[in-house]
């Protein structure tokens, strides 16, 4: 059993920005693969289904976005995963391009709080990661406005066409790992 978690911020006045990618990217995976969110507890909304042969919790942390692992580890903990080989995590990347997308399968936060903190509850950093690329921040402009920004103009049609390449890329991490996912994946902008 998989978990993968999308990172994001609960209110409504969050949606839509880049913080929250990691929320449509599980919305993504819900509607694709007929999932519904509607369980709520372990501060998450979560809902279980089936992707291929795997079976799969979908899960959106309200603990905001930088108390995420508080929310993951009593789910993970609960249902018995081994966060080291069945967590997934999507979350923003203000250092990759918008259109781009990263996997890696273990590494540092790279200063994103949210890895932090799950990094932080967990005891290690040896799961799976998603990264989504929302563009930097312009020269001079503060990163929290950027992050809790919405994307505009041109980035509209590349951030959806970057979160099927994401959906996708989850996907191919349950299938045939995270190796293969960085090969397909990694590098490539996604196309409109």
């Amino acid at each position: 059993m998989y978990i993968i978690a999308g990172l994001g911020n609960p209110e409504r006045k969050y949606e839509g920005t880049r913080h929250n990618i990691g929320f449509e990217v599980i919305d993504k995976l819900c509607d694709k693969y007929d999932i519904k969110l509607n369980e709520s507890k372990f501060n998450a909304v979560f809902g279980k289904g089936m992707i291929g042969s795997e079976k799969v919790i979908l899960v959106k942390p309200l603990t905001y976005m930088n108390l995420s692992g508080e929310a993951i580890r009593p789910i993970a903990d609960y249902y018995k995963v081994d966060t080291t080989e069945e967590l997934i995590v999507i979350s923003d990347d203000i250092d990759l391009d918008v259109g781009a997308i990263r996997i890696r399968a273990k590494g540092s936060a790279g200063g994103h709080n949210g890895l932090k903190n799950i990094i932080q509850q967990l005891g290690h950093q040896e799961f799976s990661r998603v990264r989504v690329g929302v563009g930097k921040k312009p020269e001079g402009s503060d990163l929290v406005n950027w992050v809790l920004g919405h994307f505009e103009g041109s980035d509209r049609p590349l951030i959806e066409a970057s979160k099927e390449n994401a959906a996708d890329a989850v996907v191919e991490i349950m299938n045939n790992g995270p190796d293969s996912a960085m090969n397909k994946f990694n590098g490539k902008i996604a196309e409109v």
